[in-house]
């Protein structure tokens, strides 16, 4: 319900893990779940090492786009890498949402390096109960 299917996502995922960081033009994708809890889904990305003001989370019909960045660490002139395995970069990831939810009341929280998504079903979506009149409502055509 939340996004389309690519049997092919995983694949392309490892490969651009493998090959680059990601830039603005062609992001890293990030790692998520997805659920429903309640009467909403949530959606949590994982980002550690990306500090909050590099997170950009966009909403466009029903399109929901979350960009991060993480940045190198400033270091001094003295300093020599000898190890570095963390990717840097911009890391991208865009989900379909369902026309059954609430894209105007999302909320976002960021805590221990996990962005965590909120997203409340549309009253309109949400099972109601009908109740049915009786008496008679019917009538008998004669022609």
């Amino acid at each position: 319900m939340l996004m389309r299917t690519d049997p092919f996502r995983e694949l392309d995922r490892l490969a651009q893990q493998m090959t680059s960081p990601g830039t603005w033009s062609r992001p890293s994708v990030m790692p998520m779940d997805a659920y429903r809890e309640g009467d909403e889904y949530v959606v949590a990305f994982d980002l550690p090492g990306v500090a909050p003001d590099a997170i950009d989370v966009d909403v466009e019909r029903n399109m929901l786009t979350v960009k991060a960045e993480r940045r190198p660490v400033a270091k001094s002139d003295d300093v020599q890498i000898e190890l570095s395995e963390r990717p840097l970069g911009v890391f991208s990831r865009q989900i379909v949402l369902a026309d059954t939810l609430d894209t105007e009341r999302i909320q976002a929280h960021y805590d221990a390096g996990v962005l965590t998504l909120r997203i409340p079903i549309a009253e309109r979506a949400k099972p109601r109960k009908i109740s049915v009149g009786v008496g008679s409502g019917h009538q008998e055509i004669s022609g």
